[in-house]
């Protein structure tokens, strides 16, 4: 069961990782198109998830790979809705990109779901042994 310490230290991992991607975008748009802003974002989020996951299962592991996966990418998703979209940008068109949006989110829940796997699965091991 997630108590309310064990949340905190989830969604400050997801937050972690949506800023990193925030701040991918935010750069980006001041220094180059749109597109290779999009092209880079959608590179880099699965990165800084994996990453961000794997210090996440290296250290706390509160939630199986598919959850924290869902805890994630339903954090990004949240956040850019309310914020983002809404606070920010004042439209909803940034959902109708792939490149912007559906691929990254995708992107994020496998990068944070493998990751979570490979962690988990080598912990084990090395406890086994």
């Amino acid at each position: 069961m997630i108590n309310f310490k064990n949340l905190s230290v989830i969604l400050t991992h997801a937050f972690v990782g949506w800023a990193l991607c925030a701040a991918t975008m935010g750069i980006g748009m001041a220094v180059t198109t749109m597109q290779n802003t999009l092209i880079v974002h959608a590179i880099g989020a699965p990165l800084f998830f994996a990453g961000v996951s794997w210090f996440y299962f290296s250290r706390f592991n509160y939630t199986k790979p598919f959850q924290t996966a869902l805890i994630f990418v339903s954090f990004v998703i949240v956040v850019d809705f309310f914020v983002v979209a809404l606070l920010i940008n004042r439209s909803l068109e940034m959902f109708a990109s792939l490149l912007g949006t559906w691929i990254p989110f995708v992107l994020i829940f496998a990068s944070t779901y493998i990751t979570g796997l490979v962690v988990t699965q080598k912990a084990k091991l090395t406890t086994d042994n």
